[in-house]
């Protein structure tokens, strides 16, 4: 018997369930708080470990999901998609938007609904992988399902 699933990855396997997606939660005996360190637990290409990275944006949270394979260019992306400066949130907003640690963001599971850009290189794999709440948790899905989770907004992010 598997040991239980921590409480915050609980509640992203609660809404997986809802959305429909059986990808199954993952727990790693190591933490893979990275795109480099989940790839290597995982034996998959850094590009297909979907970073959840939180900014701050016109004043609200604003949740990039990216591919490992490259950084967000944070003034970039904020011409793309008509925003003001985008800024890399401080450890008490991710945890008061997201209600989970940094290493360990899913793309589900936060206290409200989070506006979320999905980067378009994800797109290139067939399985990705995303945190499962927590740095040790993560859970495979596809490229389409993590744009309807996130209800996110699909967009250039490098």
């Amino acid at each position: 018997m598997s040991a239980p699933l921590p409480t915050r990855s609980r509640i992203v396997a609660d809404r997986l369930a809802e959305a429909g997606i059986p990808g199954r939660i993952v727990v790693l005996p190591d933490a893979a708080s990275t795109a480099v360190l989940a790839a290597a637990a995982l034996g998959v290409e850094v590009g297909a470990i979907a970073n959840s990275l939180v900014f701050m944006s016109d004043g609200e949270p604003l949740l990039v999901m990216t591919s490992g394979a490259h950084r967000v260019d944070t003034a970039a992306l904020a011409e793309r998609i008509g925003r003001g400066s985008i800024t890399r949130a401080s450890v008490d907003q991710v945890r008061e938007a997201t209600g989970q640690a940094i290493g360990g963001v899913a793309p589900t599971g936060h206290p409200d609904r989070l506006t979320t850009i999905v980067d378009e290189d994800l797109a290139a794999y067939p399985q990705i992988w995303a945190a499962g709440g927590t740095p040790h948790t993560v859970f495979p899905l596809t490229f389409d399902q993590l744009v309807s989770l996130t209800e996110g907004t699909v967009a250039k992010v490098d």
